[in-house]
């Protein structure tokens, strides 16, 4: 270490392929959460409030999605499914599908302990005012819902942020891949791991900061 001899060029040279490779892992990781937050909140609604026969497959897909590792997930979506003859996914595409349906099962369990948290007040008080069950899960509940898991809600979208580095496994070219790329072609190892580490550890944590804010302007006053 004390040897290595740092060469911070080859960065720079590369420097717009780390950038697209950053936009193209932080783009993932939204989508994945906005799709895992519908997929969460029916979920959550069906294992809460659902009949039996809803409440089960609930259950089976959240206890099989949180008790199986991303990677073997991604490697069944991205090479299992054409094998039972589901074409027409490409690899970014495929590795999308898997992180939603990743992040469902985990924003299921989320939703759901902040359905449980929600005093009864607020949906006596609803139905008190003459809302019907759909206005009262629009306007009262699912608002209040969203304050109070936002903190979890942040959480879950700054490790879906660090899971596309899983990606790289499939050959998306995410930062993981991309630094892997730029060590292979010019050698310098340092440099390269050094700058997709401080890029995660930069945007993980501008992520944190800003939804923190949100957090706080919305907290939930109980």
């Amino acid at each position: 270490m004390l040897n290595y001899n740092f060469n911070w060029s080859v960065i720079w040279r590369n420097w717009d392929k780390f950038v697209d490779a950053l936009l193209l892992g932080l783009g993932m990781a939204v989508v994945s959460l906005l799709i895992g937050t519908l997929i969460g909140l029916l979920v959550a609604y069906a294992r809460g409030a659902g009949p039996r026969w809803l409440r089960w497959p609930a259950f089976v897909y959240v206890e099989f999605i949180r008790n199986v590792p991303l990677l073997l997930l991604v490697f069944f979506v991205y090479f299992g499914l054409p094998e039972l003859g589901i074409y027409g996914l490409d690899k970014v595409q495929s590795f999308v599908l898997t992180l939603s349906l990743y992040a469902g099962a985990y924003m299921a369990e989320v939703f759901r302990a902040g359905l449980a948290s929600i005093p009864r007040g607020y949906a006596e008080a609803a139905r008190a005012i003459g809302l019907r069950p759909l206005q009262r899960q629009r306007y009262v509940i699912l608002p209040v819902m969203f304050r109070i898991t936002l903190p979890s809600i942040t959480n879950n979208l700054v490790s879906l942020f660090k899971d596309t580095s899983l990606a790289a496994a499939i050959a998306v070219p995410e930062l993981t891949f991309t630094a892997r790329q730029v060590n292979a072609n010019t050698f310098r190892v340092m440099e390269s791991w050094l700058t997709a580490t401080a890029l995660y550890l930069f945007t993980a944590y501008a992520i944190a900061i800003v939804l923190r804010l949100v957090e706080k302007r919305y907290a939930v006053i109980r």
